[in-house]
């Protein structure tokens, strides 16, 4: 039985000295065999364990992690949620994960430390105004709640803003997604695991996956691992930037390219910025967190890599970017520097659902954003592993889209950066 988490506990705690708090999840070895295996220790494949054991009571689970959980992109991402998207099949998706995560402290009784601080597209010529008065109507037909904002308004919200006449982005106003916001990201890998771990899930961590075991008739039987085979008919991977490779050992291949895609947090500030801003015509995006940090966040590396460190051309840019807009900030000082791998799909949008071989579904191509749709990634993924059939959110996704050519291009539609 899990110790519940409470006001009160922290308070007992307290009291004895910090002694009696019990690990968060175990630790165990890997069984022989399981219902369903998920391939990935981070927010999508522990979310995706949860909601099996919660939603459907398939327990016999296990999530094989190659390092740590919460390691890869869950650990390296600047932790913006909103869903402030174009289509419909996006809007609807990412709306639900914003439902999901508006209630999910209290549903795995852990604090995600989720601040609903509103996030700012800032429109920076007549044409962004334009853009943005259309995406704005798209959203709010889609369910979605926008607003625009005056330079007025900006300027009060954000006055470390440069919005001068002469500034060298000039800003013509804005559109505002209020329920947007930032969640701490290993609070969101670490509830959904301690969560996963009560209901009988095993995480299984420094456990890589080397090749999968297939039936005569091609579907899985199970996964070759550093830590031993493990039998399983129903294999989810979500692996985030490194699924093409994952794919690759499955004897298919995804239209997917991995790029780097960096970020930074500065030394702690006083509060100076209170709500999540973009400006799209440099890519660079920003928040303030809770610490005081300033974390920064850009475009990708033009070229396709692996390596957690990304490249210099990107630094000045983004940094150029900041000091150009926010002259406030300019000899502000960096802490830290760090990379993610993402999976880019040409229509910018996600892979949910069947592979190529029976027994085996994905949850990919979520490009630079999938730490917002942790919640519904790991709902669409349960729900297909359990059911064998799509769920509802998903069938847009599917990679037969580009056989049929139904894409969802939200490059185009919503100017996203990937």
């Amino acid at each position: 039985m899990k110790m519940r988490y409470s006001a009160w506990t922290v308070f007992k705690q307290g009291l004895g000295g910090q002694r009696g708090w019990k690990p968060a999840w175990r630790s165990p070895d890997p069984k022989p065999d399981y219902e369903v295996v998920v391939i990935g220790g981070g927010g999508h494949g522990l979310a995706t364990a949860y909601y099996l054991a919660r939603t459907y009571g398939i327990r016999r689970v296990a999530v094989l992690e190659k390092g740590w959980i919460g390691g890869g992109n869950s650990g390296r991402n600047t932790t913006a949620i909103r869903s402030n998207y174009y289509y419909r099949a996006s809007a609807r998706m990412y709306e639900h994960s914003l439902k999901l995560y508006e209630r999910l402290s209290k549903e795995l009784n852990y604090n995600v430390m989720f601040s609903q601080r509103g996030m700012i597209s800032l429109a920076h010529s007549p044409h962004d105004v334009e853009l943005a008065h259309r995406q704005a109507g798209a959203m709010r037909l889609n369910g979605v709640d926008a607003d625009f904002l005056t330079p007025a308004e900006i300027a009060r919200r954000v006055p470390i803003l440069d919005m001068s006449p002469e500034a060298r982005f000039p800003v013509f106003g804005g559109l505002l997604q209020k329920r947007a916001g930032t969640a701490r990201h290993d609070a969101v890998v670490w509830g959904y695991a301690r969560a996963a771990d009560a209901l009988g899930v095993d995480i299984i961590q420094n456990c890589e996956v080397t090749g999968f075991r297939r039936g005569a008739d091609g579907a899985v039987t199970g996964v070759e691992t550093s830590r031993g085979p493990i039998a399983a008919t129903r294999i989810g991977v979500a692996v985030a930037g490194h699924s093409s490779r994952l794919a690759e050992m499955a004897g298919f291949r995804l239209p997917i390219t991995s790029y780097a895609l960096q970020a930074f947090v500065s030394e702690p500030l006083k509060p100076v910025l209170d709500t999540v801003i973009l400006s799209p015509a440099t890519g660079v995006y920003m928040s303030q967190s809770d610490k005081g940090g300033l974390v920064i966040g850009g475009g990708l590396d033009l070229y396709p890599s692996y390596a957690q460190r990304g490249n210099m051309p990107v630094i000045r840019n983004v940094l150029g970017a900041v000091a150009a807009q926010y002259p406030a900030l300019g000899r502000v000082r960096l802490l830290r520097q760090w990379a993610g791998i993402v999976d880019v799909v040409p229509d910018s949008s996600p892979i949910i659902g069947a592979s190529p071989v029976p027994g085996l579904f994905l949850d990919c191509g979520w490009g630079t954003g999938g730490f917002k749709a942790i919640p519904v990634g790991g709902t669409m993924l349960a729900h297909q592993l359990a059911t064998l059939t799509p769920h509802e959110l998903a069938e847009p996704f599917s990679l037969e889209r580009f056989t049929t050519g139904a894409l969802i291009d939200e490059a185009a539609g919503s100017g996203i950066a990937h």
